[in-house]
Order: C-alpha cells, then structure tokens, then sequence
C-alpha cells in the first residue's frame, strides 16, 4: 500500500504523455483545419505506453496490459513509415521490442507479482475484466484501422474511421473505469473523448470543404 502513490504517478505520468500527444496533434489540426500526423504524437504515444503497460502490470491489471501490447507495435510501425524508427541505434530498437516480452518474462520468475495474480486479482472480478478487455480490443481496433489504412497508402495517417473507434472506445474504457475506481484511466479517458469528437468535427469540416 506504501507503494501506491508512486504506481499511480507512473499511471499518471503515462495518461499526460498520452493527452499532451493529443494536446499537440488537436492544436496542429486546428491550425491547418485539417487532421494531421506529426512525428511527436507517436513518439510520445510510445513513451506512454511503456509506462502505462509498467501502470498496468504493477495494478494485476490484464485488461490495461492486453490494450499496450497489441497498440505496442503499432506506434512503432508508424515511426518507421514516418522515418523515425531507423534513426535509434540498433541497440535501443531491440530493447524496445522486446520490452513487453521481457515484461511477461519476468513477471513469470517474479515471486511477488507473477501472471497468477493478475488473472486472480480478487478486485477486479471475472465479469469486470471481460468487460476491460473488451473496452480495450474496441478501443485498439482504432490502431489496427489505422495501421491498415496506413499501410495501404504507405503513409501514417489518422483517418476519420480511427477517431470515430477512438471514442466508441473510450466511452467504454470510462465505464470500466467507473467499476474499477481507476483515476488515472478515468481522466485520461474522460480527456481523450473530447479530443476524439474535436478531430471528428475537423474531418467533417474538412469533407465539406
């Protein structure tokens, strides 16, 4: 319990890097009055998500850790098509690929916090972490869109598709943080669900146009 405060500052501190990436792209798209990708926002989105997988394995949290793993990826995929990604040293691009596997690892040898406990965690009962990860494969899908769509044309970018996901699952992702009593995934949340119906106001604005 001693502990708590610096697992909720690590939680914290990963939701204000995930909302200024938000901050930044919303002030960028605004100024241009259309939706932009800039460099900066996967970076940070990176940065956020290790932390916010450290957040998750350190609350047993499955639900928290299974939406980083499968977004993990994505953001590093984008740096690359975005010429980021080969610019770290080779050294510092094997760490950050394997960081979630080293997580899982460890968590296996660890006696005090192992897989066990994190699908036995007596506070978040089986229906509760259904329902978390289902929040979190939604909210996903909007990177899986993306990537696809990315893909496709060669190019990162943010279509209207990824911010309409993004706020179908963050309403959901609320919910479960209302159940869970988590502050940092509510106001994270709660943050992010304006900045998604703001970029879907854009892309409409811009179709107009």
């Amino acid at each position: 319990m001693d502990n708590d405060w610096i697992i909720y500052v690590i939680g914290f501190a990963a939701q204000i890097l995930f909302s200024s990436r938000m901050i930044m792209q919303w002030v960028l798209s605004e100024k241009q009055k259309k939706v932009l990708t800039p460099v900066l926002f996967w970076e940070l989105s990176l940065l956020a998500s290790i932390l916010l997988f450290i957040y998750g394995y350190f609350r047993n949290d499955f639900a928290i850790m299974l939406g980083q793993s499968l977004t993990y990826f994505i953001y590093i995929r984008n740096l690359y098509f975005q010429g980021q990604w080969q610019k770290i040293s080779g050294f510092f691009r094997a760490i950050l690929l394997a960081f979630p596997v080293l997580i899982v690892v460890y968590s296996n040898f660890d006696n005090v916090s192992n897989l066990q406990q994190i699908f036995d965690n007596e506070d978040i009962p089986l229906w509760l972490m259904v329902l978390g990860s289902i929040a979190q494969l939604v909210f996903t899908l909007r990177f899986v869109y993306q990537w696809l769509y990315s893909e496709k044309r060669k190019k990162s970018s943010l279509p209207l598709g990824f911010w309409w996901l993004s706020l179908a699952g963050a309403c959901l992702v609320l919910i479960y943080a209302i159940f869970r009593r988590d502050p940092v995934l509510l106001i994270g949340h709660l943050f992010g669900a304006l900045m998604y119906s703001r970029n879907i106001i854009i892309h409409l604005n811009e179709n107009r146009e």
